[in-house]
């Protein structure tokens, strides 16, 4: 197989690689312990000081530029028009758009034509004019592309909201879906959650087919190479793509098209309000549905359109959640996806843990002490659908998710507390945090993120699921973290569940050695959370799975030392190549951290690595870099964690040193 990232044979050829003074002067400081200890001090208190006074660490988290185009067309939507943001989101979208004439989905990325088009309606919603030129180049791009009705699902629904295109141009997912019977092909409880409170709400909105109020009533049929009306192109990608089952599937779409009115208006209304019911059940106040923009935002059209008035106080939460995504930067502004504070906590205590400073321990007792009050215990939530009597006990990603705690941030919350120098403070919520854990372990012995085994692969042919994205299956990052705290633990009653968990990382190991990253950007992700979770458990680092995994590491290091790898590499399964990119901080620093782990703390690799970090730290302490650093949805969504760059690069030269100091490095 061939290598995901890095360029060819990086490792081998390092030393054939003439270094300037400036490198080597780099590189001999590596084990001296004075440049290290400054740096680490620098990245510590640049860390600290974007710690709450409540405890918790909060990092920007943003994402392509669908997110602030569907802010612009929500307010348009509901004719409540903020002119004053509206024109700062606009800045954001001009700023972003790339030198293809469109907008990709992260820094660097090729043209995307769904993003592209929702851009272009945002910024003409927004006033711009189609005829200057940033919008005549976007326009080209959007047509050389096939045009809006290429689009997918999901941009083509909120085209279909503003009349922009036929409904017969997006799936048929009509409100009666909430009544279909738990052993039926599709139902709710079969997706991933992201998908039910994405869905659900717009079960209502594609039964009633409402028209946005457009005030300004701005089109688009520009940016269609057939007349919307007349396209019959719309599921082309499901018949090219789908095989057998995604015709069935669309054949099943059609036939329900024509059986529509055939549907009881009481049926139709009965289903209505179980949907709605089951929105406002989750609607997780001035959180949000879901905790997630695009099922919020669907969660306040569905209320508009049902009729609550404007003062309502649920609506005005919705409203609120919303708002409160928004970042503003002075002349421009953006909206996140969500934000992260459980997630940044837990990881900015693991890098602050590691520095082993007093100051450092301080700070994450005030950290562990807001997340012992976040835990998720016997709240009501998706997963005990498929866990009935499993006790709660995880945590959720955003402030308030109470449906919808994850197995990844519990996993982190955990290791961080049990390795707390008063770990016995948090001993229940750890006993708790680890029942929780094990019980949610899926069949074929992986961890998914919110849910067990969630594998219905076949619902990814559906019309509506042309993101693939629609499950949640176990991965091996999420696996490789629960690995890593049941490693640490070791109680007695989990190790048949780490047994499990083990054989299911080795079985998903590429052939090059590397392992996929589903929450990570990539493979130097998944490589990383695999393994650090092998050493926590107490795999040798001689074993064969290991040395492969370290070769791949080596063989695809940069020669400036650092690790880099694109969003690239989502786009081909397998791992193969993307071209050679720059190195990042946050990459470097999993690589290194996975080294280390792997006992090559001695090795070239590993100097040079910690020598890149040093050279290309900022002088306030900090790293930055431009690049996005997971993926929301491989090849469809893609994020960028701002605090990356800022706790991972620490936790590595941290780790580095406390091998320095046991005397591991010479």
């Amino acid at each position: 197989m061939s290598r995901s990232c890095g360029s060819p044979s990086a490792g081998s050829r390092l030393a054939d690689d003439p270094a300037d003074e400036a490198d080597l002067t780099v590189l001999r400081s590596v084990n001296d312990a004075a440049p290290i200890d400054q740096a680490i001090a620098a990245a510590r208190d640049a860390v600290a000081a974007r710690q709450q006074p409540q405890g918790y660490w909060l990092f920007e988290l943003e994402a392509d530029c669908t997110i602030p185009a569907e802010y612009i067309m929500m307010m348009h939507f509901l004719d409540e028009i903020d002119v004053a943001l509206e024109k700062k989101l606009a800045v954001y979208l001009r700023q972003h758009q790339a030198d293809h004439g469109g907008w990709p989905l992260y820094h660097g990325g090729d043209f995307n034509i769904s993003c592209s088009v929702k851009a272009y309606y945002a910024l003409k919603l927004a006033g711009d004019d189609p005829n200057a030129p940033h919008m005549a180049r976007a326009r080209a791009a959007i047509l050389r592309a096939g045009g809006a009705a290429t689009a997918n699902v999901f941009t083509r629904i909120a085209l279909a909201l503003f009349g922009q295109l036929p409904w017969r141009g997006v799936p048929y997912i009509p409100v009666e879906i909430m009544l279909l019977p738990r052993w039926f092909p599709f139902h709710l409880d079969k997706v991933a959650y992201w998908s039910r409170t994405v869905m659900v709400p717009l079960f209502i909105l594609c039964t009633r087919k409402p028209r946005a109020k457009n005030p300004r009533d701005v089109h688009i049929t520009e940016l269609f190479t057939t007349p919307p009306e007349e396209e019959h192109g719309y599921f082309r990608a499901v018949l090219e793509t789908g095989g057998l089952l995604g015709r069935v599937f669309l054949a099943a779409d059609r036939l329900g098209r024509l059986c529509d009115p055939l549907i009881p208006k009481r049926l139709r209304e009965r289903a209505t309000r179980l949907a709605e019911s089951w929105m406002l059940e989750r609607l997780n106040g001035e959180d949000g549905l879901g905790a997630i923009f695009p099922a919020m935002v669907n969660a306040l059209e569905v209320m508009v359109i049902l009729g609550y008035p404007a003062d309502d106080p649920r609506r005005v939460t919705a409203k609120r959640a919303l708002e409160k995504l928004l970042v503003d930067q002075g002349q421009a502004a953006y909206c996140q996806p969500c934000v992260s504070p459980v997630w940044d906590t837990a990881l900015a205590s693991l890098a602050m843990q590691e520095t082993g400073t007093a100051d450092a321990q301080s700070a994450v007792t005030r950290a562990l002490d807001w997340l012992k009050s976040r835990q998720l215990t016997d709240q009501p939530g998706d997963w005990r659908v498929q866990r009935p009597d499993l006790p709660g006990g995880g945590w959720a990603f955003q402030f308030a998710n109470d449906h919808y705690p994850d197995l990844d941030d519990t996993a982190v919350v955990v290791w961080a507390m049990h390795q707390a120098s008063n770990a016995p403070r948090y001993g229940e919520c750890i006993r708790r945090a680890m029942d929780w854990l094990v019980g949610m372990q899926s069949r074929n012995g992986g961890f998914g993120a919110f849910d067990a085994d969630n594998r219905h692969y076949y619902l990814n042919k559906i019309p509506f699921a042309d993101h693939g994205a629609l499950l949640d299956p176990p991965t091996a990052d999420v696996t490789g973290r629960v690995v890593a705290v049941l490693g640490r633990l070791g109680r007695p009653q989990d190790r048949q569940a780490l047994e499990r968990a083990i054989a299911y990382l080795r079985a998903e190991q590429e052939a090059n050695g590397s392992w996929f990253g589903r929450w990570g950007t990539n493979y130097i992700y998944g490589t990383w959370s695999v393994l650090t979770a092998l050493a926590q458990a107490g795999v040798s680092a001689q074993d064969p799975a290991v040395r492969r995994a370290v070769a791949w590491l080596e063989d695809v290091q940069n020669a400036d030392g650092g690790w880099g790898e694109s969003n690239d590499t989502y786009k081909v399964a397998g791992g193969h190549p993307a071209a050679a990119v720059a190195s990042t901080p946050y990459q470097t620093a999993w690589a290194l951290l996975a080294l280390l782990a792997s006992g090559e703390a001695q090795s070239a690799s590993v100097r040079r690595g910690v020598a890149h970090l040093l050279r290309t730290q900022k002088a306030d302490g900090s790293w930055s870099d431009p690049t996005f650093t997971a993926p929301g949805f491989p090849r469809v969504f893609y994020l960028k964690y701002h605090g990356y760059s800022a706790f991972f690069p620490l936790w590595a030269l941290a780790a580095y040193r406390t091998l320095i100091r046991r005397g591991t490095v010479h």
